[in-house]
């Protein structure tokens, strides 16, 4: 199983002394939407999820095992995480960026063999960068930068995924193309959730829905049932309009 859990999870996030807690499950071919305004702790929540911060409060599982108890390499292996903003380390190509995905699948000073550059090319091909293969990554763009980013949890192979703004800086078409790889990933059997901003992306390909509120409150469920104006309304201090198109609701600012 990919199974991800809360039990009465509180994130701690930085000036807010409370929050609800949350008991959750993201199962196994489910697509997760997390929406809030800025600062509602959308962030902090997917890098507690991936044990990159501690929790106030409760915990998080991996099919039933405290995600505390399991080691750094198990995680690795179950876990992939996309980064909302990332800082280049040292020099090198987008090749060897997207081969750092494999690393958790090596032993210690093991190199990298035929069936990891397979899936690094493979990945790089689906995100359509494979043409910037020899590029160093800092002469990419932020779109550039983006699909990378997806294209080395690609070659990762995580059974869960957890994405921070996954479409951040892509035009329409490459939104859409990573929005179907996220939702092909899940119909493939694996767990995924991310953070959004925007609601129609959201509404049309996630399952489930995470509404987390500024001042620390929550709701969850499935997304039918939440994609309602007054839930959404309150969640951004904004009123809506909306529509459907093509089966799914469509949500516009009201001036």
């Amino acid at each position: 199983m990919n199974r991800l859990e809360t039990q009465e999870l509180v994130i701690d996030v930085p000036g807010r002394h409370d929050g609800q807690a949350l008991t959750l499950s993201v199962e196994p071919g489910q697509v997760w939407g997390v929406l809030g305004p800025n600062g509602a702790g959308k962030t902090t929540l997917l890098h507690t999820l991936a044990g990159l911060r501690a929790p106030r409060a409760g915990q998080v599982l991996i099919d039933g095992r405290p995600l505390a108890a399991l080691g750094r390499r198990q995680v690795a292996q179950t876990l992939g995480l996309v980064f909302q903003e990332r800082h280049d380390g040292f020099p090198a190509t987008v090749r060897e960026t997207a081969l750092i995905g494999r690393h958790p699948w090596l032993s210690a000073w093991q190199m990298e063999g035929g069936e990891d550059l397979r899936l690094a090319e493979a990945a790089l091909e689906r995100l359509e960068v494979d043409h910037l293969v020899e590029r160093l990554v800092s002469t990419l763009s932020g779109g550039e930068r983006q699909r990378l980013a997806v294209a080395t949890v690609l070659t990762q192979a995580p059974r869960i995924w957890l994405a921070d703004e996954p479409t951040n800086h892509l035009d329409l078409h490459h939104q859409s193309a990573v929005m179907a790889l996220l939702t092909e990933q899940a119909a493939e059997g694996r767990a995924v959730m991310m953070c959004l901003h925007d609601l129609n992306l959201a509404a049309r390909w996630c399952d489930h829905l995470l509404l987390l509120y500024p001042d620390g409150e929550a709701c969850w469920g499935a997304a039918e049932r939440l994609l309602v104006p007054a839930a959404l309304e309150r969640l951004y201090g904004q009123r809506l309009a909306t529509a459907e198109i093509d089966g799914a609701p469509v949500f516009v600012p009201v001036r």
